[in-house]
């Protein structure tokens, strides 16, 4: 098995029935203190979020209470997606809580919790989405995001590896 299909293995991706929400947990072979400066560095963030066939620039970044953020990824066809929100809480290195809305399909927020939890040499990811409706979870669901984000999780593994030594 490669490390792209052992690092997709590690990540979970519930819907639940019924409940406008989405759960999403990996686990990191890294420590805490990288992940988490991994996952709000915005240089970093182009190496490993959304799809590799995709371009990410990062407009602006800023995880601090009341910092807003905006990315935009450039498809091969010159498509460009958007994506923005605005951080609530930051607390390094265990939580993040923000918004996250998508220019293709404005005025459907969700608020994102994102935990990071020390589990020995590895650190246990935890994201809740929760969507203004069932309907808009399940037209995220049905964007065919699942693959996204392993793909998004197994890359951001493979960036930790390559960066472990600078902890």
């Amino acid at each position: 098995m490669d490390t792209k299909t052992q690092s997709a293995n590690k990540t979970q991706f519930i819907a639940p029935p019924g409940i406008a929400e989405l759960h999403i947990t990996h686990l990191f072979d890294a420590p805490i203190d990288l992940v988490f400066k991994t996952w709000i560095d915005p240089e970093a963030m182009p190496h490993w979020w959304g799809p590799a066939y995709l371009e990410t620039t990062v407009e602006h970044m800023e995880p601090k209470h009341g910092g807003r953020y905006r990315i935009l990824q450039r498809a091969p066809d010159g498509k460009v997606h958007g994506f923005r929100g605005v951080y609530h809480t930051v607390e390094a290195p265990h939580l993040i809580i923000s918004t996250f809305e998508y220019d293709g399909y404005p005025n459907h927020v969700s608020l994102d919790t994102y935990r990071f939890e020390t589990r020995g040499n590895q650190t246990l990811h935890t994201n809740i989405s929760v969507f203004q409706s069932l309907a808009d979870r399940d037209g995220m669901v049905a964007t065919g995001c699942e693959s996204g984000v392993r793909e998004m999780m197994a890359r951001m593994e493979k960036l930790l590896q390559q960066n472990k030594g600078e902890a």
